[in-house]
């Protein structure tokens, strides 16, 4: 066999007796999720602002973060959501690279899952704990669901997952609202495909069983932007891109019509600053529109302590060791102007 077996991991189950969420963060997390089911199902006017670094590598820097976030979210919090990003596994295009606290705890040092997956809920539980925010995060491996499903609040499914039906079927078993982002080719109707199969009851084979799902009602759009043939990034955040997500919406039998906007990835050229602009226009186009008010819930933005990013091992305190981000002075002034539009 070409499949070298290191050792058995601890299940899910095992994971979380060793490392609980303790009872009184299971009332915050109950709170926030019915809060962000209230946006999405329209209830609520509140606006998502689903907002950290690219990649959660270091635990005191992201929870020094986090803690900067939950002091801006107490001006905001009546019309902001804030979810902070603390995204625990990394897609690398061509499979090279950091992957992410879950697989490497120590950036600098080799693999050791067993050691990433008690690093990973450390920190999440940290992070509540300190601040009352539960937070996002993207489900790159389906079968690692059950290690995080009792701390997130919202799960990301990335434009290379989204096409893939475990990823589809997954989703359809979350009770937390779900981001399903357009494919790298941009294909509207893939994503919306994508929502429709999350959102309709499913049976497959997870992790060994035979399941049933119910469904996941708040599974939704995300636009992150796409490439195109000769490589080169094409934005669709603007106004005529969202209307024709609004048109499309329409003829669809799809629960709760919701969209959020990455304001990075190929929306930005990865061009980090940019994020700036791109959010303001965003909220622009929802006061232009009832129909894009109505469909526009939120916006990803990526942002870290200190603005750019940097390459393992080189040690500046809360700067990505990924894609580049936007700074803690840029992030909280940002925040400050979404509420303004609200």
């Amino acid at each position: 066999m070409s499949f070298e077996f290191i050792k058995k991991l601890p299940t899910p189950a095992e994971i979380r007796k060793e490392l609980p969420l303790p009872a009184e963060l299971v009332k915050i997390k109950e709170e926030r999720d019915a809060e962000i089911r209230d946006v999405l199902t329209g209830k609520s006017n509140k606006f998502l602002v689903i907002i950290g670094p690219c990649s959660a590598d270091n635990e005191d820097s992201v929870c020094d973060y986090v803690n900067r976030l939950a002091r801006v979210n107490e001006q905001v919090k009546d019309k902001l959501i804030l979810i902070p990003r603390i995204y625990t596994n990394k897609p690398r295009t061509t499979g090279e690279g950091y992957k992410g606290i879950t697989s490497q705890p120590d950036p600098e040092k080799k693999p050791d899952f067993l050691a990433g997956l008690m690093a990973m809920r450390k920190m999440h539980i940290r992070a509540i704990q300190e601040t009352g925010l539960t937070a996002a995060d993207e489900m790159l491996y389906p079968e690692n669901w059950g290690y995080v499903s009792d701390i997130l609040s919202y799960v990301a499914i990335g434009a290379r997952s989204v096409e893939d039906q475990q990823h589809r079927l997954t989703v359809s078993g979350f009770d937390v609202a779900a981001g399903m982002k357009n494919p790298t080719s941009g294909d509207f109707s893939v994503m919306l495909n994508s929502v429709y199969a999350a959102q309709h009851p499913h049976s497959f084979i997870y992790t060994g069983w035979e399941v049933n799902t119910h469904g996941n009602d708040l599974a939704h759009t995300v636009l992150r932007g796409a490439t195109n043939k000769h490589g080169a990034n094409i934005p669709n955040y603007h106004y005529e891109d969202l209307i024709r997500l609004w048109d499309m919406y329409e003829k669809m039998d799809l629960k709760n019509p919701a969209c959020v906007i990455d304001a990075n990835h190929s929306n930005s050229n990865k061009q980090f600053k940019e994020q700036i602009r791109i959010t303001k226009e965003v909220m622009h186009s929802r006061k232009l529109s009832s129909d894009l008010h109505q469909l526009v819930k939120g916006v990803m933005i990526e942002s870290y302590i200190e603005e750019g990013n940097q390459k393992v091992g080189a040690g500046c305190y809360g700067k990505s060791i990924t894609d580049p981000c936007l700074g803690w002075d840029d992030t909280e002034r940002l925040i400050y102007d979404i509420a303004e539009y609200e």
